[in-house]
């Protein structure tokens, strides 16, 4: 994780210190209904079978503080509306 992400994600009490990127495989994904994937456009992962949405964000890393909240912001607007869209409850 990315000093950068660590800090904004800890200012709104959500603590990945100990979280670890892992390369999405099919085992991983046989779950899911949907993949979704951050920037990566065409060279994104494919898992067969699974509907993938790309959200166009900037890569956080080196970022200005100020950007990398607005992208962590940009995040869970999209996550909530994701949950709407798809019927599913959250709390806000």
């Amino acid at each position: 994780m990315h000093p950068e992400v660590l800090a904004v994600m800890q200012e709104i009490g959500i603590d990945l210190s100990n979280a670890k990127p892992q390369k999405l495989t099919e085992e991983l994904a046989r779950d899911a209904q949907l993949l979704v994937t951050m920037g990566c456009g065409d060279k994104c992962p494919h898992v067969p079978g699974l509907r993938r949405d790309d959200w166009p964000l900037r890569d956080p890393k080196g970022q200005p503080m100020d950007l990398v909240r607005a992208i962590r912001d940009e995040i869970r607007v999209r996550v909530q509306s994701l949950l709407d869209q798809e019927g599913i409850c959250s709390s806000r």
